[in-house]
C-alpha cells in the first residue's frame, strides 16, 4: 500500500487516469499504456476496498440499474438515493455479488439528504462497518462495485460542510470591490437583512465583529464561519471618521435562484452524466471522484479500507459528495418520510419543469417571435445567476 501512495503522490496518476477520456489525440499505443496502467491502479486498490463491497450491492427498476445501495443495521435494510429511484417504473430489486436478486420494501425517505431507507427479507446481507476518522484533506478515497471493483476514485478536496444556503448565517451585506483600507467597506445593504434591520448602510466599514479585527472580505467570510441563524453579533463600523458599535440579529442566508430551463445544468453536464439532485446536503465532504449517477449510494473507503461514508451525488465534472459515516449513522435514528407522500411531492417537484420544457420547444408564431423572445428571457436568467454567483464572492 505504501507504493501505491508513492505512485500517486509522484506520478498523479489518478487525475491522469480520469482524464484519458478527455484527451482525443492519444495513440494507439498512448492509450494502450494509459489503460494498462488503469488496470494495474485498480487492481492495487482491490484490497482496500475489499471489505466495503461486501456492503455494496446493486438496485434495480426492471431491467435497469439505478443506484448501489449501502448495506447498514441488521443486514436487512439497505441505505440509497432517493431520486434515482423515486420515479421507478417497475417493481424494486436488490442484488449482491454472488446473491440472488431480491424484493426490497421502501421504509422511510430522507428528502432532506435526498436518500431512502429499503428492507429485504431472508438471509441478512453484510452490514458496513463504520469508522469514524474524519477524512483529511487530500486523502485518497474509492468507491467499490458490489463484485469488488473499483466504481471511482479520487481525493478529498474540501472537507465537511454544509451545502444548504438557508442553514447558513446571513450578515446582508455586499461588499465594494476594489476597496484598499482597512476592513470591509459595503457596497449594498440587503433589504429584510439583519444588517438593514440594524442600520448599516453603504458606505459604512466594517472594522471588527466582536473583537476580532477584519482585515478584509475574506477575514469577515471566516469571522462568520460556524455562526448560526438567530445569533446576534456585535460589528464596529467606521462612517467618514466616526466609529460605532451595532448589534445584528444573523438570519437565514436565502435560498439561490435556480434556472428554470437548465441551462445550468447542461453546462454541469458537460463533463458527463451527473446527479438529478447534486445540492443542498447538509453534511458533504467534496472530492474529485467521478462515479455515474447509477453507482450513487454506495460505501466510500480510504486507503486502510476504513468506510467512512457513502456516495451522495455527481454533481458536475469535478465534483461530487460524500456523506461521512457520523453523520449516516446519525440520520438513521430517526424515521424517514412515509415513502408514498415523498413520491407525490418528488412527482410534483418534476412537472413544472416538464411543462416548462415542453413549452420552450413550442413556437406560438410563424416567425418564431415567441421562440426569439423566450431565449433572450433565457439568457437574462442565466446572466442573473451568474451575476448572483459572482455577488455570492463578495456577500457574507
Amino acid at each position: 500500500m505504501k507504493s501505491l501512495v508513492y505512485l500517486i503522490i509522484t506520478l498523479s496518476l489518478p487525475q491522469a487516469l480520469r482524464a484519458q477520456d478527455d484527451i482525443p489525440l492519444l495513440l494507439p499505443e498512448e492509450r494502450q499504456a494509459v489503460d494498462a496502467q488503469e488496470q494495474e491502479f485498480n487492481q492495487a486498490l482491490t484490497p482496500a476496498i475489499a471489505v466495503v463491497a461486501k456492503s455494496t450491492v446493486r438496485v434495480w427498476g426492471g431491467s435497469r440499474r439505478l443506484a448501489y445501495g449501502t448495506v447498514v443495521g441488521d443486514g436487512h435494510k439497505i441505505l440509497t438515493k432517493w431520486s434515482e429511484i423515486a420515479a421507478a417504473q417497475h417493481e424494486l430489486r436488490i442484488d449482491a455479488n454472488g446473491d440472488e436478486s431480491r424484493e426490497v420494501k421502501l421504509l422511510g425517505v430522507y428528502e432532506a439528504e435526498d436518500l431512502v431507507l429499503l428492507e429485504i427479507q431472508g438471509k441478512p446481507l453484510t452490514p458496513v462497518a463504520w469508522s469514524f476518522e474524519t477524512p483529511k484533506l487530500g486523502e485518497f478515497l474509492a468507491a467499490s462495485q458490489p463484485d469488488g471493483k473499483v466504481a471511482a476514485f479520487g481525493v478529498v478536496s474540501v472537507l465537511e460542510r454544509n451545502l444548504r444556503d438557508s442553514d447558513l448565517a446571513y450578515l446582508g451585506v455586499i461588499a465594494e470591490p476594489g476597496f484598499t483600507g482597512h476592513g470591509v467597506k459595503v457596497n449594498e445593504v440587503a433589504e429584510s437583512s439583519g444588517a438593514k434591520t440594524a442600520g448599516l448602510e453603504p458606505g459604512d466599514v466594517i472594522l471588527k465583529v466582536g473583537e476580532r479585527s477584519i482585515s478584509g472580505l475574506l477575514e469577515l467570510k471566516n469571522a462568520l464561519t460556524g455562526v448560526s441563524p438567530g445569533t446576534t453579533i456585535s460589528l464596529l463600523i467606521e462612517n467618514q471618521g466616526a466609529q460605532k458599535k451595532i448589534n445584528v440579529l444573523l438570519g437565514n442566508r436565502p435560498e439561490s435562484s435556480q434556472l428554470a430551463d437548465g441551462r445550468l445544468g447542461q453546462m454541469e453536464r458537460m463533463g458527463g452524466p451527473i446527479s438529478q439532485v447534486r445540492d443542498s446536503f447538509t453534511h458533504a465532504i467534496q472530492t474529485d471522484m467521478r462515479p455515474k449517477p447509477n453507482q450513487i449510494g454506495g460505501p466510500v473507503a480510504n486507503l486502510q479500507g476504513q468506510a467512512l461514508g457513502i456516495t451522495m451525488a455527481r454533481a458536475d465534472r469535478t465534483r461530487s459528495f460524500v456523506m461521512p459515516a457520523a453523520a449516516v449513522v446519525e440520520l438513521l435514528k430517526s424515521p424517514g418520510a412515509d415513502p408514498t407522500l415523498a413520491q407525490v411531492r418528488q412527482q410534483a417537484s418534476e412537472t413544472v419543469p416538464t411543462v416548462e420544457r415542453n413549452f420552450k420547444h413550442h413556437r406560438a408564431l410563424p416567425g418564431g417571435e415567441n421562440r426569439l423572445r423566450r431565449h433572450m428571457n433565457d439568457m437574462q436568467r442565466l446572466m442573473d445567476h451568474m451575476r448572483q454567483e459572482m455577488e455570492a464572492l463578495d456577500q457574507p
